[in-house]
């Protein structure tokens, strides 16, 4: 359906870290997020802002740079051999304590992915426990934060996915306890407010272990406003002993604009930022999905993951069109 980002460029990360534009601050010291959220330096966006640059295009370069620059998650998939996978999760810890900042990882290689949709995928049960333990222990001892499986819960009442419950919500539970036990920071797929109630999706939480993690995502790689999101995580949370959440904020300035698959008048969302508070739920605005990052061959974009350059561009001036002279 949506994300497998941009392949073998993650294992390619430039040596030289940008700088960072200022996040808002964690309340606390023992924030979950720290102070700053951490931004790959050698993401699509960042090569493409810096060919730009050395190709005289300052105008392009501006339009990607307002990605680039910017915190984005990095996804951890079947894509990766077990040495590479140790490769890229080491370049990026560096990257990131370098930085002083927190990753945020992504985990998107269940068995029967997407459930054969534009990113179906994924590995075997015992390899995708593997799989786990692998980024696990890699991650053991670090401040990174861990995105469990986007589409993996709510996309389990379409029709398209009879019968993969059975597996998938022992094989979450798994996970979620094999990160824990690695001091980890996890949260589950809470879907998005468009595609089931409350009720179910707090249903599905349940059965996949959300009482051992800090919570769950919602929005990831769709386009609902930051608000209704909230009110429907809220719900959610409500109904799983208030649990908190984070939303992905990659490509909802526009909000829903009636397409999922690189839809025309969809726009940049806010930058990411830190919300942990005592008071709240919300642990933070992200952008998990990357901007530019192609939900898969349809109007007019590549195949899932690779890198759309007119889409991202897109993205960008579409900040500059109201959401009210967006064709819904």
């Amino acid at each position: 359906m949506r994300t497998l980002i941009a392949l073998l460029g993650a294992a390619l990360v430039a040596a030289a870290l940008l700088s960072t534009p200022a996040t808002p601050t964690a309340r606390a010291d023992d924030s979950v997020f720290g102070s700053r959220l951490y931004v790959d330096p050698g993401s699509d966006a960042r090569r493409m802002a810096d060919w730009f640059t050395a190709a005289g295009d300052t105008g392009r370069a501006a339009l990607i740079e307002r990605i680039a620059s910017r915190p984005t998650a990095v996804w951890l998939g079947d894509w990766y051999s077990p040495a590479l996978l140790d490769s890229v999760i080491r370049r990026h810890l560096q990257a990131a304590a370098a930085q002083g900042g927190t990753p945020v990882f992504v985990t998107y290689a269940i068995p029967d992915r997407d459930c054969g949709g534009f990113s179906a995928g994924g590995f075997t049960p015992d390899q995708y426990l593997d799989f786990t333990r692998r980024v696990a222990a890699a991650l053991a001892g670090s401040r990174a934060v861990v995105l469990v499986e986007p589409d993996s819960l709510a996309m389990l009442a379409s029709a398209k996915c009879a019968g993969v419950a059975d597996t998938r919500l022992p094989l979450l539970r798994s996970a979620v306890d094999i990160l824990g036990a690695a001091g980890l920071t996890a949260y589950l797929d809470g879907g998005n407010a468009r595609w089931l109630t409350p009720d179910a999706q707090a249903s599905y939480l349940r059965a996949a272990g959300v009482a051992g993690a800090r919570g769950f995502f919602t929005n990831v790689s769709n386009f609902d406003a930051t608000q209704t999101e909230r009110d429907y995580a809220g719900k959610v949370s409500s109904r799983i002993g208030w649990k908190h959440f984070v939303i992905d904020v990659s490509r909802n300035g526009n909000g829903w604009t009636g397409d999922w698959c690189n839809p025309p008048g969809a726009a940049l969302g806010q930058d990411p930022q830190i919300t942990e508070s005592p008071a709240v739920k919300l642990d933070a605005l992200l952008w998990v999905k990357h901007p530019g990052a192609s939900d898969g061959p349809c109007n007019g974009g590549p195949a899932a993951g690779a890198w759309f350059e007119s889409g991202a561009e897109a993205l960008v001036r579409g900040l500059a069109q109201p959401a009210a002279q967006v064709t819904r």
